[in-house]
């Protein structure tokens, strides 16, 4: 049932819409003054009344009987449901939608791109991809929830000098047998060593050039060893993002819009929007603070702006998107703020629908993370690791536990997600493996462990026969799980239109707080039978949200644990 949606139909006023209002019911601080307030601020205009006045008025409309308490207090309009019959509507809703709970259709008929991992084609998948990675999954399987036709774009970063790098590293040091066996890492070796070789022989960088210029020119020799480095790498990545639950309906990175560029180049140029600086090709801003947004060098290379431009562009008139959202670190925060405005500037409205989601960096508790120096750490590693220290856990907790190996993946793995969208997305992360697989606190092992306690009781207490007597759950803990359930569709289009994923991830750890302080003060195995099934239908409700919520991080869920 929605309580808001029956405030607001009910309430008629000249100039103030259903929406407007529904907008401005909330949930008050303090519970105890009912569980929906609304301000009568906004309508003392239009109804030339005091808000104290209007909301006694108001008090006095028929809600058809939703609530069993409409009170006026101090220009607000205070709701109190029927606890009883709100707990039957709720869980009615919640076992009867099942998967489907939370899901809507508000993004019907529209069209969200989320560019986002974008990994580096020979370089490793490290923890500083996993933030940008977690968010815009989740973000993807969010708007999917909401009925959003949503296509996931990895836009991979295979082009530029460093493969022209690579291949003189490979022919000078390499040995394709190693690679063939030991992959990213074999070629991160010889890409490291590049680097330190060239600090005194900088002619390899020269030759480095000239590899890359092969490339473009389409050497057979150089497109040869170009896409064997990218088959290597998209296999070892492939691994990563199905431990992961990432998903993806696009691979075209950087090299594909090779041909898309001139277009825009030449379209800025006729519409005078290109001016030469020091020999290179740039936009200039009326804005002088920010500074010109360069569209070519100076010997005619393109930049990364350049190759944003095309791929809007390219994305514009191949899914006629509402919106195009980047997930990309905040140091990129002044990149997409010139490229967006060029777009502007060259007169197309959808400019506003394009939205950098910025996040912050992920480092570890020993620093951060260099490619170039070759101070990384492999997600893989980190994943296997917390994996590992996971099957410790639970070998200690459950001996007996069957697939030890499956719930070790699934509690490693969810705790490393867990942590990454613990916290609002532009916040810096330190990673610690002991502290996001602690099995107390707020963490993905927590809600997990919450979750297989749902479906132990409901095993150990088998079926719901007989009548249902609501008072079982007539009580403020049992009031707090279901409180917190009718909120679940609200946090998905929350953390919707805030692109932040967090907001689920805490939603799923209130719900996990409060059914826990539920199961221990309510006996549910041995109260009487109607009292009983109340309790264990609300537990199967939990059980359910908790699925659905987590399935959308990416998370799986232990029956046993």
């Amino acid at each position: 049932m929605d309580y808001k949606k029956i405030i607001s139909e009910t309430i008629k006023i000249d100039g103030v819409s259903e929406e407007e209002i529904y907008s401005l019911i909330a949930l008050p601080k303090d519970l105890s003054l009912g569980d929906f307030a609304l301000p009568c601020f906004k309508f003392a205009k239009a109804l030339r009344k005091s808000p104290n006045m209007i909301a006694e008025d108001l008090a006095k409309l028929d809600y058809n009987g939703a609530f069993e308490k409409v009170e006026a207090v101090n220009g607000y309009l205070n709701f109190k449901v029927n606890k009883k019959a709100q707990a039957k509507q709720i869980l009615d809703d919640v076992l009867t939608s099942g998967e489907k709970y939370g899901s809507s259709q508000i993004g019907m008929g529209k069209t969200i791109c989320i560019d986002f991992s974008s990994v580096n084609i020979a370089k490793p998948f490290h923890m500083g991809h996993m933030l940008n990675t977690s968010i815009g999954s989740a973000l993807y399987k969010i708007y999917k929830e909401l009925g959003y036709n949503v296509v996931g774009i990895n836009h991979l970063g295979d082009w530029g000098t460093q493969f022209g790098k690579l291949i003189v590293a490979y022919k000078k040091w390499g040995d394709k047998e190693d690679i063939e066996r030991r992959g990213v890492r074999g070629l991160l070796d010889i890409y490291v060593k590049f680097h330190k070789e060239a600090e005194e022989h900088p002619e390899l960088d020269d030759e480095a050039r000239l590899w890359f210029k092969n490339i473009e020119d389409g050497n057979k020799e150089a497109l040869d060893l170009f896409y064997w480095f990218k088959d290597i790498t998209l296999k070892e990545v492939s691994k990563i993002y199905e431990r992961l639950d990432v998903h993806f309906d696009s691979y075209a990175g950087e090299s594909f819009y090779n041909d898309k560029m001139e277009p825009v180049v030449e379209e800025l140029q006729q519409k005078n929007l290109l001016s030469e600086s020091e020999g290179a090709q740039v936009v200039k801003f009326e804005d002088d603070k920010m500074p010109p947004c360069i569209i070519k060098k100076k010997d005619g290379a393109t930049l990364y702006a350049t190759r944003d431009l095309a791929a809007a562009f390219y994305r514009k008139k191949t899914y006629d998107f509402d919106k195009c959202l980047y997930v990309v670190a905040y140091q990129q925060n002044l990149h997409f703020k010139q490229w967006f405005k060029v777009v502007e500037m060259m007169g197309y409205d959808w400019a506003k629908d394009l939205y950098h989601v910025a996040h912050g960096m992920v480092s570890l508790e020993n620093g951060a993370l260099s490619t170039r120096e070759g101070n990384v750490v492999f997600l893989e590693d980190v994943l296997n690791t917390c994996v590992a220290k996971a099957k410790k856990v639970i070998e200690e907790k459950n001996p007996n536990l069957e697939n030890k190996d499956e719930v070790a993946e699934q509690v490693g793995v969810g705790a490393v997600i867990f942590a990454m969208l613990y916290n609002s997305r532009i916040k810096d992360i330190t990673f610690s493996e002991d502290k996001v697989l602690s099995f107390e606190g707020e963490t993905g092992p927590y809600v997990q462990y919450t979750y297989a306690r749902c479906n132990s009781l409901l095993e150990k207490c088998g079926a719901i026969e007989g009548d249902v007597d609501y008072s079982g759950i007539d009580n403020e803990s049992a009031a707090e799980v279901i409180r917190t359930i009718s909120k679940y569709q609200d946090v998905l289009i929350d953390a919707s239109e805030r692109f932040e994923p967090y907001l689920v991830t805490r939603f799923v750890v209130e719900l996990a707080q409060a059914f826990n302080k539920f199961y221990f003060e309510c006996n549910i195995a041995n109260a009487e039978q109607g009292i009983k099934n109340a309790r264990l239908l609300l537990t199967k409700a939990v059980k359910q949200v908790l699925q659905n919520a987590l399935k959308l991080l990416g998370i799986q869920t232990p029956k046993k644990m």
